[in-house]
């Protein structure tokens, strides 16, 4: 889940992945046996996605732009770093429908564009959209304090509306930053116990006056969305969004579903990709814990950006950057002078983005059952693909050997923020960090970068850069996530 420069599906800390730290390439072209295409391409028509068939839209994207975003997509799978489906849409054409690698290795079945991926905190723009059809409604305003709705919420929330919520700038602290999180999040719970995790909590900042991703604040929007309606978070998504726009493959997962072409969730280990322990799905709930395929996902853009969910007014509210460049559940920029509406997903296992170019129509979604950031990086190639720019593939990291001895250096308690502190400890393969409230990482070595040494994970985009003093002691270090780059000093 901090910069006002364009990324496909920027992660600032906070989503769920993403968490691991402060939650959580390859070059190769995709040979023939090595992904699932669709067993037909799709277009969409007012009765929902079918078969397509030659059209003038066909003849404006050659077949070497569609060959190219295979190959891009193709290009992410070494080693299995990237598996899932991908879909690229621009107006009523389809040019990339495809599964790469496997939903479920132990059964060797395939990923395709029919499985159903978990897709994280993606989540947050459908219940963003609830809240505002709910508006729409009368039944609330975004402008309300949210002690309306939550009258035994603290004293100190007296000044944050429901639009705080929705912009993450209420500084209601992130509860996956809770010390007792990691053990917690394994059993289900009810959104109230989940409320017990942060609502005691002094505020990070005074509301409105700063932004800070912190999935607390939908979790309590989805509280909120039950008490306005009395009805349950799971029937509004389906009566108010997913019914309406055809969305049959979507729903909210849970821990006792049984879910038909379900993809499994890996994770990066020591000698590939390994089975990944899940959280409950009712930690996630209205924050991320929705499955989805990337069909259905191209619904929604269509039907959310076609006035088929929300008001042209509603839209725009929803669509606004405000602090953060954060409008209602999604992240807004500007690309080549064009709006670009986006967010990517994190959860065990799972890693998401989608990218939507209102002025172009243009749609790019990848859903992975790898944990790791392919999604993300694959999806802004793709978007570069579609606008006709030159692209490289992907490459890979390469951990580099590092003699034990000189690791010790580096082994320590570092303290980001309030929230965040990592405790490193040495092991044969590199570092191992374990982050406030999360599971450890292993980092690799990957050499020394501007004369500091530099180690990576390949779950996710994360490295750490350590700032060595002049007699080559090491107190400080520098946490690269997506981009954004987050200090530690030494405890």
């Amino acid at each position: 889940m901090n910069s006002s420069k364009s990324r496909a599906c920027l992660k600032r800390p906070g989503t769920y992945l993403i968490a691991a730290i402060c939650v959580v390439c390859y070059a190769r072209t995709l040979a023939q046996t090595s992904g699932t295409t669709a067993s037909t391409i799709h277009k969409e028509t007012s009765s929902g996605l079918r078969a397509s068939t030659p059209s003038q839209a066909d003849a404006v994207e050659p077949n070497s732009t569609k060959q190219r975003l295979d190959e891009v997509a193709g290009s992410f799978t070494k080693d299995d770093a990237f598996m899932g489906a991908v879909l690229v849409a621009k107006g009523s054409d389809i040019l990339l429908d495809k599964g790469y690698g496997k939903a479920v290795m132990e059964w060797n079945i395939p990923d395709s564009p029919d499985v159903k991926f978990r897709i994280g905190s993606m989540t947050k723009q459908f219940t963003a959209a609830l809240v505002l059809l709910e508006q729409e409604d009368g039944k609330l305003s975004v402008d309300d304090p949210i002690r309306q709705y939550l009258p035994d919420s603290p004293a100190t929330w007296d000044k944050i509306t429901v639009a705080d919520l929705l912009h993450h700038t209420s500084g209601v602290p992130n509860f996956i930053f809770d010390k007792r999180f990691f053990e917690w999040r394994m059993v289900s719970h009810t959104p109230a116990e989940e409320m017990e995790l942060f609502k005691d909590k002094p505020l990070n900042f005074l509301p409105g006056t700063q932004w800070e991703y912190s999935n607390s604040n939908y979790a309590l929007l989805g509280i909120i969305l039950e008490k306005v309606t009395g009805q349950r978070y799971v029937d509004l998504l389906q009566e108010r969004i997913f019914v309406p726009l055809g969305m049959k493959d979507s729903g909210l997962d849970d821990d006792d579903l049984i879910l038909p072409e379900r993809a499994e969730g890996y994770q990066p280990g020591s000698k590939g990709i390994v089975p990944v322990r899940s959280q409950s799905m009712s930690v996630g709930w209205s924050t991320g814990s929705m499955y989805s395929t990337t069909g259905d996902l191209l619904r929604w853009e269509r039907g959310l950006f076609g006035g088929k969910v929300l008001s042209a007014s509603s839209l725009k509210q929803m669509t606004t950057a405000t602090k953060g460049n954060y409008g209602c559940g999604v992240f807004v920029s500007r690309k080549d002078d064009m709006e670009v509406v986006e967010h990517g997903g994190s959860i065990e296992g799972f890693n998401s983005c989608m990218i939507y170019l209102p002025a172009r129509n243009i749609a790019v979604i990848a859903l992975s059952n790898v944990s790791g950031d392919a999604p993300d990086k694959m999806a802004a190639k793709l978007l570069d693909v579609t606008l006709g720019k030159t692209v490289t593939l992907a490459k890979q990291r390469v951990a580099v050997p590092i003699a034990k001895g000189e690791l010790s250096k580096f082994v320590g308690d570092y303290q980001i923020s309030a929230q965040l502190s990592l405790n490193i400890t040495a092991s044969d393969e590199g570092l191992v960090v374990l982050a406030t409230g999360q599971p450890p990482l292993q980092f690799s070595y990957e050499g020394e970068i501007n004369g500091h040494p530099q180690f990576f994970t390949r779950a996710m985009d994360a490295q750490i850069e350590f700032i060595p003093t002049a007699t080559d002691q090491v107190s400080t270090l520098v946490l690269h996530l997506s981009g954004a780059a987050m200090t530690g000093k030494r405890q």
